[in-house]
């Protein structure tokens, strides 16, 4: 007998506001039981440290999840200047303390060595895999292991605040980067250490910051329909943001609906002036449906390579 899927087919993409102190894969967790969700996932772990914009993708939406995983994020740090700490940031041991002697000009001079297209070397206490394992598990078994640097790309990065020994930026970047890593390197480069703080991220891609909930709001939401007797999905599901808001970069193509139901069969079809060597968002019919991911291949054809399931 099959084994029956426990939640309801729910599609869409929440952005939550994480607080400080709990895991991402637990902020997750929450959100797919007040949901009752079938499936979830989220599209970049935040440290526990950390707080703002985590998108939750749920249902249909996790397909297109790595869209959101490789876009560009933005960050409000506020760096402790004089004291280095083993993980980069305040939940680690101290390693090293040293006197700030920092003004205005020694910032200024030094933010430019960390814009534009830069080689980092991740954080020990990073999530990235080496033979199967996260190097933050080597790290507290205090094995060294080898890290090479990866390339990344700062848009931007701008001061804030800086007094004393409390230093705030704000820092646009691409997809991979680490700001623990760009603080702690800072902080060498001003000859001081440093170590982060407090770490916000505003921004994921192109969604607005002001759409962001708290796992308390959402409770509360719960609770208010519980309340009043309503289905809690009716006030719930009014939060979630459309899937292919994942995906609106990408350029689109618009097909009826008989080539629509060629695609969602896995066939490729003929789309003029489809653009060729991109991902693809696919629209079907009157109603704009969104169908998934496409791309143009060898015969100039557009053909499926993620596709949204419908129920039937």
């Amino acid at each position: 007998m099959a084994r029956r899927t426990r939640g309801r087919k729910v599609n869409g993409i929440l952005l939550l506001d994480k607080s400080s102190g709990m895991t991402s894969n637990f902020a997750l967790q929450k959100v797919k039981r007040i949901f009752f969700a079938q499936k979830a996932g989220h599209t970049g772990a935040l440290d526990p440290l950390a707080t703002g914009m985590l998108p939750i993708c749920l249902g249909e939406a996790t397909k297109f999840s790595q869209y959101l995983l490789d876009s560009d994020k933005r960050y409000q740090v506020t760096a402790k200047l004089g004291i280095r700490t083993n993980t980069s940031d305040a939940d680690g041991d101290v390693v090293m303390t040293r006197p700030v002697d920092v003004t205005e000009a020694h910032i200024q001079a030094a933010l430019p060595t960390f814009m534009g297209d830069i080689e980092q070397i991740p954080s020990i206490y990073s999530a990235l895999k080496y033979q199967g394992k996260p190097l933050y598990w080597y790290a507290r078994e205090g094995i060294e292991i080898p890290r090479e640097s990866r390339p990344i790309t700062v848009y931007s990065i701008e001061k804030l605040y800086f007094k004393g020994d409390e230093l705030r930026l704000d820092i646009h970047c691409s997809k991979g980067t680490y700001i623990r890593t760009i603080v702690d390197d800072l902080g060498e480069l001003l000859g001081c250490g440093a170590h982060v703080a407090a770490l916000h991220r505003s921004h994921v891609a192109d969604y607005p910051a002001e759409q962001v909930i708290s796992l308390e709001d959402l409770n509360s939401q719960f609770e208010q329909a519980q309340q009043q007797d309503i289905v809690p999905e009716q006030l719930l599901d009014q939060l979630l943001l459309p899937m292919d808001s994942a995906v609106s970069r990408l350029a689109q193509v618009e097909v009826d609906e008989v080539m629509g139901d060629y695609l969602l069969h896995g066939q490729a079809v003929m789309v003029p002036s489809a653009p060729i060597g991109q991902p693809l968002r696919m629209y079907m019919g009157p109603s704009h449906c969104f169908i998934g991911i496409g791309e143009v291949n060898d015969d100039g054809l557009v053909t499926p390579k993620r596709l949204v399931v419908f129920e039937s």
